[in-house]
Order: structure tokens, then sequence, then C-alpha cells
């Protein structure tokens, strides 16, 4: 399977803003953004023009870069989104939101979307009893998330886990964090995801 593998450093340095893909170092002051300004290579910081082709495809590659895809399986999702009943863009987001690495990371198992995505890999998550190693599993509303019986003492995922206390659990998801495991309760409303992601853009540049 394709996957990026260059410094995820750059990419938020490409689009401006944190992507927090380096885990805890994105909260620290040894972050690329903290201390280097304005896009990786030799131009830079040199002037920037925008059409709107140019800012609706930067959103598209944030939103990619946030949660570690490539084009062909972003592009599945969206046209998943595309024919389902609801808004696609919110559509689009929600079914970000469920994939298992993702659901791994918002419970603080792994201290970034591409360590929750090894765990689920190896063999390490659990879903209702039952294991599951594919990282865009979609979860359902009831499905208990946890880790492995035998890892549950890891120290790794036990320090991502005490790093993830000062980040907030989303209000869909209920952690237990003796047991090492949680439960979707509900599907996420527009309300309750980023509101730095302009989806709309997406939607236009896939409609062209």
């Amino acid at each position: 399977m394709a996957k990026y593998c260059g410094p995820v450093c750059r990419l938020c340095r490409r689009e401006g803003e944190k992507l927090f893909l380096k885990g805890e170092r994105c909260y620290t002051n040894k972050c690329a953004i903290e201390r280097r300004e304005g896009a990786p290579g030799q131009h830079g910081k040199g002037r920037q023009a925008f059409s709107d082709f140019k800012v609706q495809f930067r959103e598209k590659q944030k939103v990619k870069r946030i949660f570690g895809m490539l084009e062909k399986s972003f592009r599945k999702v969206y046209e998943k989104a595309s024919t389902s009943k609801g808004v696609t863009g919110t559509e689009l987001l929600v079914n970000l939101e469920r994939r298992l690495d993702n659901i791994v990371y918002r419970l603080g198992f792994g201290a970034s979307r591409r360590l929750s995505r090894q765990l689920v890999s190896h063999g390490l998550v659990q879903i209702n009893g039952r294991p599951v190693n594919i990282p865009s599993y979609q979860v359902k509303v009831g499905d208990v998330v946890e880790i492995r019986e035998r890892n549950k003492k890891d120290m790794g995922i036990a320090a991502s886990m005490l790093a993830a206390e000062s980040r907030v659990i989303p209000e869909w998801l209920a952690l237990d964090k003796n047991a090492v495991k949680g439960t979707v309760n509900a599907l996420p409303s527009r309300a309750q995801l980023s509101q730095s992601v302009n989806e709309q853009l997406i939607v236009e540049l896939y409609s062209k």
C-alpha cells in the first residue's frame, strides 16, 4: 500500500498551520510552524498568488494530510459521501472521523494518527472483542474500541494516554481509562467537528 514517507513537519508548513502530525512535538516550541516561517522550499517566503482553484485544492490537501490519506482513498470517501442522503461536506467529515485509526487517536491510545494507524495495523486494537487491523474500518454507534488485553499496559500507549489528558475527548465518544477502551455513543454532528475545515471548498473542487 502506498504511503507518504517524507518529513511530516514539511506538510504543516506547506498548509500554513498545525496539522498535529507528530503528536506531542506539535504542542512544544520544537514545532516547525513555531520555528520557521513560510512554506517549505526555496520560494517558500515569496509572494503567493491565490486562485479559486488553489484555495479549493489546498483545503483538500489539508484534510487529506490531517487524516493521513492519499488521493485514491480520499476520493472514495468523498464519492461515498456524495451518494448519501445528507449534506455531502458534512458526510465527508463524519466518514473521515469514523475511521478506526482516527477513533484510536481521538481516544488517546496513539499520540498521532500515524501511530494510531500502526496500532491498528499491528493488531493491537479490538472492536467489540474482535481484532480489527484495517485502519479505514468505519466504526458504528455502539461499537466498543479497546486495546488488546496483553497490550493494555504497554508503556507507549500509557504515555500517549497521559499526554492526551490535555486534549478534550469528543462528546460523541466515551473513554474508560482504566480499561483502556472507548465507546462510540453517537456519530458527530457538524458542530462537533473541526471548525478550521471548510468542507464546501472540497465539494466545489470535486464537483468541477
